[in-house]
């Protein structure tokens, strides 16, 4: 194998390494485990002080699974299961970090992880069939192969108001929330966004602030959350499923335990009534992932679901004011993010809690005293918070300067046009292999352990094969990505998801081509095309 020079001007030593990952989330923890049982020399990257991802960075208040504790786990080693215990359905991050310090420790893999370093720059040289990583503390790294496990939603939208710089109180954004948390006691809060993190902030912090004002822009449908405690008991039921979970999940259309069970045309009004309410009632969320499928299809069935739970949260809201803003009435349940939330709804008939509808009257910018409003309006703030979410799917590459075959440059291309073969890899790009970009199940509408442990299993055996041929180098072909994303296309327009605006399609981000960024065919389907596409050699890559 031809080697890069051994140093580089102005820089340390340059590493060679067999592949590269990029993050140690969910997925590049338990890719960097694969790689190196495949006896690869490799070495994971990450901006973070420690190992979790996406568990890592979200230390606002209330963070929390909206996933049962029992499926959002790796399901490859029963005892590596069954060792760790939760303490409740839907855990909070301090819990949720802590057993990624568990995985991260029982599997030995910190010592192959570099923290608090930016991969800046991957350039693929064409000659040598090698990428050339380097990273803001100055390593140059010459690999094989450069896997990008960099998470869905981890490249946040910051600096999006005029003046932010100028407030005088504090400013911080849930997606980099100090580790030592911000005093709020008794102080003036404005929180910014009601998303799913947007929703688990106000809930949390409504009881300790002096006063809270809620700056709200788009309305969400949120379901309750039942959050029973686990002992020993609820633990030992749940760790004696794992061989049922691990042969069921994989092969729902969400990777959730549940799968859609009812067709809307086989019940009578009162038996969907039904559905709808016991559905609900569970607490999770079964009645987005489990009820009724045709509701992402057909606009009647759409309208009756939504009108469902519409009239759940007026029940609980009563003032017309609360209704008007955060009551959904131009989308339909389930196109969006479905937030569970505990006492969301409540908060806004405190006394100390103001909600400010900023869809028709947004936020002009922010100033000493606080936020000012378009029609000059100023609320004035000790704190913000802004929950104002995420450049999904593509942001975590395209802030990287990714080159692939004659310079090429991913942030143009995706900036024309987002396409990718599968979600896990890009033609013009050899050896980049992805997980949680567009084109593949992502959180829009999976488990994302479930599909990040599916792609990364699927990478794993690509440089396997690769690599028993005596082949060095995998690429789609452009036939290949012009098949996937046709099909992609085809599948999501047959879904009334595509009419909605959201981060889904990218819509939060100015300029950004429009594309349902999650593949909605089915978790299971997906797999299916994607053991389908291995074991007939892999007829949408040219491998050499």
């Amino acid at each position: 194998m031809t080697t890069a020079p051994s140093t580089d001007s102005d820089t340390k030593a340059v590493e060679q390494l067999d592949a590269v990952v990029l993050g140690a989330g969910v997925a590049g923890l338990y890719q960097l485990h694969q790689l190196r049982e495949q006896g690869l020399n490799v070495r994971a990257f990450d901006a973070a002080g420690d190992v979790g991802g996406t568990w890592w960075w979200n230390r606002y208040p209330g963070a929390r699974f909206d996933s049962e504790a029992y499926i959002y786990q790796y399901l490859f080693d029963e005892k590596l299961y069954t060792d760790w215990s939760w303490s409740e359905k839907f855990p909070g991050q301090p819990e949720i970090e802590r057993w990624l310090h568990y995985v991260t420790d029982r599997l030995d893999l910190r010592r192959d992880i570099t923290f608090n370093t930016k991969i800046t720059s991957a350039h693929f040289d064409e000659d040598r069939g090698r990428w050339t990583v380097r990273t803001d503390a100055g390593h140059v790294l010459d690999t094989q192969f450069f896997v990008s496990c960099a998470g869905m939603l981890s490249a946040p939208l910051t600096d999006q108001f005029e003046g932010q710089d100028s407030f005088a109180g504090q400013v911080v954004y849930t997606s980099s929330y100090p580790a030592g948390g911000v005093d709020v006691a008794g102080k003036r809060v404005g929180v910014v966004g009601i998303g799913a993190t947007g929703i688990q902030v106000i809930q949390t912090i409504a009881p300790d602030v002096g006063h809270l004002t809620v700056f709200a822009r788009t309305p969400q449908y949120v379901l309750p959350m039942k959050n029973p405690r686990y002992g020993p008991e609820e633990q030992a039921a749940y760790k004696a499923r794992f061989a049922e979970l691990k042969a069921t999940i994989p092969h729902t259309f969400t990777g959730f335990e549940y799968d859609f069970e009812h067709a809307w045309a086989d019940c009578t009004p009162e038996q969907r009534l039904e559905i709808l309410e016991e559905t609900y009632q569970d607490g999770s969320l079964k009645l987005w992932l489990a009820g009724f499928g045709e509701m992402f299809f057909s606009e009647e069935v759409s309208e009756e679901v939504s009108e469902f739970v519409r009239d759940k949260m007026r029940e609980r809201l009563v003032d017309q004011h609360l209704i008007d803003v955060l009551v959904p009435t131009d989308y339909g349940f389930g196109t969006h993010r479905v937030p569970l939330e505990n006492g969301y709804l409540e908060v806004y008939r405190q006394d100390n809690v103001d909600l400010i509808g900023v869809k028709d009257n947004p936020i002009a910018r922010i100033r000493p005293e606080g936020i000012e409003l378009t029609d000059g309006t100023v609320v004035e703030l000790d704190v913000i918070i802004l929950a104002t979410g995420f450049d999904a799917g593509t942001g975590a590459l395209t802030r990287i300067d990714i080159r692939g075959r004659d310079g090429r440059s991913l942030a143009d291309e995706w900036g024309r046009d987002i396409r990718t073969t599968m979600g896990l890899a890009k033609h013009g790009y050899p050896n980049l292999l992805t997980t949680a970009v567009p084109l593949a199940p992502s959180a829009a509408l999976c488990n994302m352990t479930t599909c990040l442990q599916q792609q990364t299993e699927w990478i794993t055996r690509a440089i396997r094969d690769l690599r028993v041929e005596g082949k060095s180098v995998i690429e789609p072909t452009e036939q290949g990505e012009d098949a996937w994303v046709a099909h992609h296309e085809e599948t999501a327009g047959a879904t009334i998801v595509v009419n909605t605006t959201s981060w889904y399609l990218g819509s939060n981000v100015p300029g950004k081509p429009r594309r349902l960024l999650s593949y909605i065919g089915g978790v299971g389907t997906y797999r299916q095309l994607c053991e389908k596409e291995a074991a007939d050699g892999y007829p949408a890559f040219e491998r050499r």
